[in-house]
């Protein structure tokens, strides 16, 4: 892995020097995972003119789910307890003659930012915007296998769930039951807040559970994902409890796994990202329910659970291939309950089969 990380860096070094900028301060944790392979707490990055140095408030700890730093990389731990990363590096960089250097001007606090001008007055600081985060956009196949396993776990954790008895149990319970049986098998956490959702709460995006209680006829939808190795994934599914589903809600059902499935055949390499979104909103806004609709289809994934693109009406851009993202359309109605269903997919040329589902708990509505 040395040599990706170190491919990585750069590529980001390419950029810098093509705007001016031969020094670049990496702060924020999921960049500097990404470039170093692992981010300490409040670990910071410094690509110098030399060298490139991890710099740490305490030595880095040996845990695979934290990542391990990349071993040509040089880790610089600060003598003094309470130091800052970040102004720590700035004042190396000034030592060793260094005068301009890009940072983060989206991570960075004020106060922080104040700090650094006052340890390097003579350092004129350059902004690095999205760098990294846009080249975190396409991944490598390394990467899409360490999100391919988190969705693995997070579809075994799913369906034993649905192997239990449900009814009578609150949303915040079943929650974190559902959390514990990714830990149990191999995730290194949750890859977000769980949501379940039941009753008049189903179909909303980002349910908080509550100690509502599961009742016979309930939506029941949930949305959970597994973090392996730091790679993120996202799964949803709505289902109904204890009888046969109303008609209602199978014709609710069957609009929304319509527009999740127009989604998903809309990714392709190309594909503009507001075509994406446009293919599965169509569907809902032409059935009556452009109210209340989320204000994107969908997102990618990677080392944080919303990353770029953002699949949405005003999103610009065009899907590559090896982007990971989700499909993930509802529609709620209040006071009655609603719909979700949400995948995560790795956008693939047509050559290749299209795109690579990763999470494949059925879509069918069951009957819990």
């Amino acid at each position: 892995m040395s040599e990706v990380y170190a491919s990585r860096r750069n590529r980001l070094r390419e950029r810098c020097n093509a705007s001016g900028s031969a020094t670049a301060l990496i702060s924020r944790p999921a960049n500097v995972r990404y470039l170093a392979g692992a981010a300490p707490r409040g670990a910071v990055l410094l690509l110098g003119r030399r060298e490139d140095l991890l710099v740490c408030v305490d030595p880095p700890e040996d845990r695979p789910s934290e990542g391990r730093p990349d071993e040509a990389l040089r880790v610089h731990c600060l003598r003094r307890r309470g130091g800052d990363p970040a102004v720590a590096a700035a004042g190396l960089l000034v030592a060793e003659g260094g005068d301009c250097l890009a940072v983060e001007e989206h991570h960075l606090t004020v106060a922080r930012h104040r700090e650094l001008r006052s340890v390097a007055p003579g350092l004129r600081l350059a902004d690095l915007g999205a760098a990294v985060e846009q080249l975190r956009v396409v991944k490598d196949e390394e990467e899409i296998s360490c999100l391919r396993i988190g969705a693995e776990i997070a579809d075994q954790a799913l369906g034993e769930l649905l192997e239990s008895i449900l009814v009578g149990r609150t949303e915040r319970h079943l929650a974190l039951e559902l959390e514990r049986r990714l830990v149990d098998h191999g995730a290194d956490g949750p890859a977000f807040a769980t949501s379940v959702a039941t009753g008049p709460n189903s179909g909303r995006r980002g349910h908080r559970p509550t100690d509502r209680r599961v009742e016979e006829g309930d939506f029941l939808s949930v949305c959970l994902g597994a973090s392996y190795r730091g790679y993120r994934c996202e799964i949803g599914r709505t289902f109904v409890i204890g009888t046969s589903p109303a008609d209602w809600q199978i014709e609710l059902y069957d609009l929304v796994f319509a527009a999740q499935r127009a989604g998903r055949e809309a990714l392709a390499p190309g594909a503009a990202f507001r075509d994406v979104d446009r293919a599965a909103r169509h569907i809902l806004d032409s059935a009556g329910h452009s109210e209340g609709l989320a204000a994107l289809t969908g997102h990618g994934v990677g080392l944080e659970i919303e990353e770029d693109p953002q699949l949405s009406p005003a999103a610009m851009g065009k899907l590559d291939a090896c982007v990971p993202v989700t499909v993930e359309p509802g529609v709620h109605l209040p006071g009655r309950g609603g719909v979700r269903i949400d995948d995560t997919l790795v956008v693939r040329p047509e050559a290749d089969g299209g795109p690579e589902l990763l999470t494949i708990t059925t879509k069918e509505l069951l009957a819990l």
